[in-house]
């Protein structure tokens, strides 16, 4: 596979986005209901928007998305950029789909003045380590998640 080309989403990328999406939550074994992602491919087109996604692409053809999300902070003056969801089709895996993508976000941390870019991922996710690991060592953090209700599924 050649290097992939970085780019934003765009709205011709929906059926795409969408094919990525379900099949990052099955990964996950998420049930998102219908209506949250809708929301997030509007967010996501929403120029005014937090939210952001880039598409790696190779002749056309999407391979992987990264939705992230910039915010403020409290711990430094800049605005961060949370890297929430990062998928590559399992048959580009191991071709530089992902490490493109995240050598993008690293790029724009750099040229847009984010003082950090970062994300999480399951402790036994190994193939997604070993790349993430090329980047940066894992930290010691342990996440909490507080619900009001009981999550969908």
């Amino acid at each position: 596979m050649v290097v992939p080309v970085v780019r934003s989403a765009l709205p011709s990328d929906e059926a795409a986005w969408r094919r990525l999406w379900a099949g990052y939550c099955e990964f996950y074994q998420a049930r998102v209901p219908e209506a949250v992602t809708n929301r997030t491919w509007k967010r996501i087109l929403d120029p005014d928007s937090a939210i952001l996604c880039m598409v790696a692409e190779v002749e056309g053809q999407v391979y992987g998305f990264a939705n992230c999300v910039v915010h403020e902070n409290t711990w430094e003056a800049l605005p961060v950029c949370y890297l929430e969801d990062l998928f590559v089709l399992p048959s580009a895996r191991g071709h530089g789909v992902g490490r493109a993508l995240i050598e993008w976000l690293r790029n724009a941390m750099r040229a847009e003045g984010w003082s950090r870019l970062y994300w999480m991922t399951q402790q036994d996710n190994a193939q997604a380590r070993r790349l993430y690991d090329h980047f940066t060592a894992a930290d010691d953090y342990v996440r909490y998640v507080v619900r009001d209700k009981p999550p969908v599924g």
